[in-house]
């Protein structure tokens, strides 16, 4: 894991970098390689993949970070990303897989309250996403709109969300 996240800094090579993520993602499927990639500073370096511009580099990030998010020490440093992500989710395009790599994401970071104030300026978005998306673009939607749906704070700033 400790020569993953290093190639992954160490390298421009975006074919490369995909596997890095990849391998990462997958690797993450387990508890305690979570805990690894963390203390290893992992998630800042996954992180720091999100403002590539290659989409595929981008999409494995999200992924990567997705699975690392079901650790609560990992979302706490994820969090830092949120309000990135959520521009990514905002700018990708519609029914894109870095979209869905995003909300998928947001969903697993919006399952408890502790993160939804960092999600408020892309209420639109989400709304938009639900009316304009695919099937599976609105499924996603749905679920990040339920989370947060759950939160009381957030009910005002739904039903005010222009659309």
């Amino acid at each position: 894991l400790q020569k993953l996240i290093h190639l992954l800094q160490a390298t421009d090579d975006p074919l490369i970098q995909e596997q890095a993520l990849i391998t990462l993602s997958n690797s993450a499927a387990f508890s305690v390689n979570q805990d690894i990639i963390r203390n290893l500073d992992g998630l800042s370096v996954i992180g720091g993949m999100l403002s590539n511009c290659v989409p595929k580099v981008k999409e494995k990030a999200l992924n990567a970070l997705n699975n690392l998010s079901m650790n609560i020490k990992n979302q706490e440093e994820i969090q830092v990303f949120i309000t990135q992500v959520c521009r990514t989710v905002e700018s990708a395009p519609l029914n894109s897989d870095v979209q869905l790599a995003g909300l998928r994401l947001l969903t697993n970071m919006s399952v408890t309250n502790d993160y939804h104030q960092k999600m408020i300026n892309s209420i639109p978005c989400f709304l938009h996403l639900l009316s304009e998306g695919t099937e599976r673009t609105q499924i996603q939607v749905l679920k990040v709109l339920v989370n947060l749906s759950a939160n009381p704070a957030m009910t005002r700033h739904l039903l005010r969300a222009q659309v």
